[in-house]
């Protein structure tokens, strides 16, 4: 079975790529996600916290120093030493793409464009061969509107996509009012890929301690419907490459992702749960199943399920809604128009 996709460009071996997480710091995991059949690594994210701290302490000790000697500047570190944290993650992919084949893509992520533009070139230039755009931007000013969220996007985006020569993909939040809108306005900024969806760490309370409780839990499979319903709305419609990275537990995410329209799963939960070597058992098990139903590709069934390839397209929209009210839980029928059998 030929497992081959391309995302944003990229010519991947497997659909299955492994999403930006702390594991994607040591260069020897990746080294083991390509062995045991990842098509790709999107790297930890760099944060624009991190730039800007970094930024800030060495303004801090230039200004402490601009008037001291020559030889007392020797006592004080440079930039280099204290920019460590996007020196590293430079330093990363550059050992990254030293030692394996796989596209490394690299991830920003960030609410404002200053900064981004510089390290996005470096990640291009370090050897990144595309770069994840993560806007972890939550809205609470209540005088902000939804033209000016919308703008910061767009804007960012924008930028990034100027700046560079890499294919950039934007990892989204599900809450736009207008998500389809949204992706076409994203793709005029020359992006080449939307993720769906990232997902907010929300806080919890401690009731006795009365503190805010920010504990990081892993996604559900359970988790994979909303993204899967946007997947399957949106292929074909918005002519960008599409991605899923949201419940990816087993090969069935995996493979519901691609009915939908998805040309690739990424998943870093099921990695930590189950190891680095569960990505051979997932690729296995995607190839057994192409095998079973009769697909010799990934692009023989890729979009099957989408809502432009069934018969009922309402089963998407408002007519299913009430149909499931009235079924309760019976599920409904979605027929591709183009049945192997």
């Amino acid at each position: 079975m030929n497992t081959q996709t391309t995302y944003m460009g990229l010519l991947l071996n497997s659909p299955i790529v492994v999403s930006a997480c702390p594991l994607s710091e040591q260069t020897d995991n990746i080294v083991m996600m390509e062995d045991n059949g990842a098509g790709a690594v999107v790297l930890y994210s760099l944060f624009e916290e991190q730039i800007r701290k970094e930024e800030a302490r060495y303004k801090t000790v230039l200004a402490e120093t601009s008037n001291a000697s020559a030889e007392a500047l020797d006592f004080f570190p440079h930039l280099d030493d204290l920019n460590i944290g996007t020196n590293e993650y430079l330093e990363n992919i550059r050992k990254a793409k030293e030692r394996v084949n796989i596209p490394i893509i690299g991830s920003l992520n960030g609410i404002t464009n200053e900064g981004w533009i510089d390290y996005s070139k470096m990640m291009e230039q370090a050897g990144a061969d595309g770069i994840e755009v993560n806007i972890f931007f939550i809205p609470g000013d209540v005088h902000m509107s939804s033209w000016e969220v919308e703008h910061r996007y767009l804007n960012i985006v924008h930028t990034i996509k100027k700046s560079v020569k890499i294919p950039v993909a934007v990892k989204l939040n599900p809450y736009f009012s207008a998500m389809g809108n949204m992706a076409l306005r994203i793709k005029d900024t020359g992006a080449d890929a939307l993720v769906f969806f990232n997902r907010f760490y929300q806080p919890d309370f401690d009731i006795n301690e009365l503190v805010i409780k920010t504990d990081l839990k892993y996604s559900e499979s359970n988790e994979i419907r909303l993204p899967l319903l946007w997947i399957a709305l949106l292929y074909d419609k918005v002519k960008m490459s599409l991605a899923a990275t949201t419940g990816v537990q087993t090969a069935v995410e995996v493979i519901k992702y691609l009915l939908a329209g998805a040309d690739i799963a990424m998943t870093a939960s099921s990695v930590y749960k189950n190891g680095i070597p569960y990505l051979k058992t997932m690729n296995k098990e995607l190839q057994e199943w192409m095998h079973k139903m009769g697909f010799d590709t990934i692009g023989s069934f890729k979009g099957k399920m989408s809502q432009q390839n069934i018969f009922d397209p309402t089963a998407y929209e408002r007519a299913n809604y009430i149909k499931i009210l009235e079924g309760g839980s019976k599920s409904t029928s979605l027929t591709p128009l183009h049945n192997p059998y």
